[in-house]
């Protein structure tokens, strides 16, 4: 049997998770479990004005895909969608949108998390905070629980 394509996609503007999931399960009756995560930007205690996040074009795409088939492949998932959002983004507003689709709960759940621990950690992202204050910060470091919740999938 042939693996499914996932859908990835690399965008400035807003996603809507249930136009997501209905374009993922549409005419399906094999699909018994649908796990969604959605990243939304925090505001940091009221700190934070807008999260600006760059991506290398056509590499991000190319990872996201790169670590969609794999959790397809390794949880025998039945359909994948991940989108992650760039440019300014406020607090409130979504990030990232990761949707497995499988028989079975527990494979869609593995795949949702498999996805995101990797993304967190692979795709070429980065991230800058804006502060309430009109002033930008620094390029928000990478975080070593980050890369441990990536391993335990090794």
């Amino acid at each position: 049997m042939t693996s499914p394509a996932p859908t990835i996609r690399v965008q400035p503007h807003d996603f809507d998770l249930q136009t997501e999931i209905d374009a993922l399960t549409a005419g399906r009756t094999d699909i018994g479990a649908v796990v969604s995560f959605v990243g939304l930007c925090r505001g940091e205690r009221n700190t934070l004005s807008a999260l600006e996040l760059e991506h290398y074009p056509g590499m991000a795409e190319a990872e996201m895909r790169r670590i969609a088939d794999l959790a397809i492949e390794r949880f025998d998932l039945l359909g994948l969608t991940a989108v992650h959002r760039h440019g300014k983004i406020a607090p409130g507003e979504n990030i990232v949108l990761v949707i497995a689709a499988s028989p079975h709960r527990q494979a869609a759940f593995d795949g949702a998390n498999l996805v995101m621990d990797f993304l967190k950690t692979s795709a070429p992202f980065w991230k800058k905070e804006h502060g309430r204050d009109g002033k930008a910060r620094d390029w928000v470091a990478a975080k070593d629980a980050d890369d441990s919740a990536r391993n335990k999938w090794s």
